[in-house]
């Protein structure tokens, strides 16, 4: 097929943006959307709670699988092609998931998992390729992005289901809109993109990558924010309900959480990106990290418990948005950027999906929310050491 007339640099780089925008609105709300109503889920399909739970899980082990694989796709294609092929099995995804099978909401989430593992390995390598320059800048605009549409489909998922008496099939449903405006989009700036000129780029292997300090510390880092994300999105409506919280006001607190995040996931990485050496930054989060959950430990109340969660919110947020861009920072050209995002990804989501077990494991035991915070507070630590080390100027090889 024959490509449209090209549009002028300025129009494409316009285009392409909008491209990244949508493709990182999509990288959440088919996961985000799940939480909030799967106990009518369990309950309409009859499922275990052990069932229900590892349902929620599935994603984070495809990430984990499917993260190494990612880069050789587009490196036998394109990123551009990739990450097409990324939303189309997302798409599919979420048709299978949503149906009245069992077996087929299984499959489904897995699909979801697969798609959406791709678009998040590849993307730090576009913008590698298409924005040396503005790494910091892009990283902040499609995290961000991919932060609100996080917190809206979870906002929009019970009212969907209950509220415009959708049910939750249709409700799951209806965020493949969003994947196939995305698709039209990309196909659009895929077709209209101006022809490059190929060209050898040295491609290090997996076993160069592995002898890395700095795509250890990198991979480290990546996985235990991960690991603190989840957990927390897990467990904190838990830990406040049991500081004599209504869990109303518990559930708000999280969403609180989410949105006072978003300052820190778009600013970190423009900031990041304009220094060479980013320990400031990591130092900064680290330490509102550590606080925030050390105030948590000790049961504050409605003002100490906002403080605390405004502390953990600036850590979470500031801290996904630098891993990724560490991706490219750390990185000399976009297929290295592609490899160690395979890396970093397959290692982190693998490590965050022990989280919530671990956390809620701990609780079971103990029977205090105190020991669970302390383990939380103890990995904050060991992320900032690890931050540390992949914030210094030096590349993965």
């Amino acid at each position: 097929m024959e490509k449209g007339p090209h549009l002028t640099k300025k129009h494409y780089t316009i285009l392409f943006i909008i491209g990244i925008i949508l493709l990182a609105f999509n990288l959440r709300p088919a996961i985000t959307s799940v939480g909030p109503i799967i106990g009518i889920i369990r309950e309409d399909l009859s499922i275990s709670n052990w069932s229900a739970g590892f349902l929620t899980s599935l994603p984070l082990i495809a990430f984990a699988f499917m993260s190494p694989i990612a880069p050789r796709i587009a490196n036998r294609t394109t990123n551009e092609k990739a990450l097409l092929y990324g939303l189309i099995t997302l798409l599919i995804g979420i048709w299978i998931r949503s149906t009245a099978s069992i077996t087929l909401l299984f499959v489904g989430t897995i699909l979801i998992g697969v798609g959406i593992a791709i678009i998040n390995v590849i993307l730090p390598s576009l913008i590698k390729s298409n924005f040396p320059e503005k790494i910091g800048l892009m990283t902040g605009v499609y995290t961000t992005s991919m932060s609100i549409f996080a917190a809206l489909a979870s906002g929009f998922s019970v009212p969907l289901t209950t509220t415009a008496e959708l049910g939750w099939q249709w409700s799951l449903a209806s965020w493949s809109l969003l994947v196939i405006i995305g698709i039209v989009v990309w196909l659009i700036a895929m077709n209209k993109a101006p022809i490059k000129e190929d060209k050898e780029l040295y491609e290090p292997s997996t076993v160069q990558l592995l002898r890395s300090p700095v795509a250890w510390q990198v991979t480290l880092f990546m996985g235990l924010q991960s690991f603190l994300f989840y957990v927390t999105i897990s467990w904190l409506a838990e830990i406040l309900i049991s500081n004599d919280f209504s869990g109303s006001v518990a559930g708000w607190y999280v969403a609180y959480m989410q949105f006072i995040s978003l300052p820190a996931t778009f600013f970190t990485p423009v900031i990041a990106g304009k220094l060479k050496n980013q320990q400031p930054v990591v130092a900064v989060f680290g330490v509102s990290g550590i606080i925030g959950y050390s105030m948590l430990y000790f049961e504050p109340g409605m003002i100490g418990t906002t403080i605390a969660i405004t502390l953990i919110g600036i850590m979470l947020g500031a801290s996904i948005s630098l891993a990724l861009a560490l991706l490219g920072l750390r990185t000399t050209n976009a297929r290295q950027a592609a490899e160690l995002s395979g890396m970093a990804q397959s290692f982190g989501y693998l490590l965050a999906s022990f989280g919530p077990i671990v956390i809620g494991l701990i609780f079971d035991i103990t029977n205090h929310w105190q020991p669970s915070i302390m383990t939380i507070l103890f990995v904050t630590l060991i992320m900032t050491v690890f931050g540390l080390g992949a914030s210094r100027n030096k590349k993965v090889l």
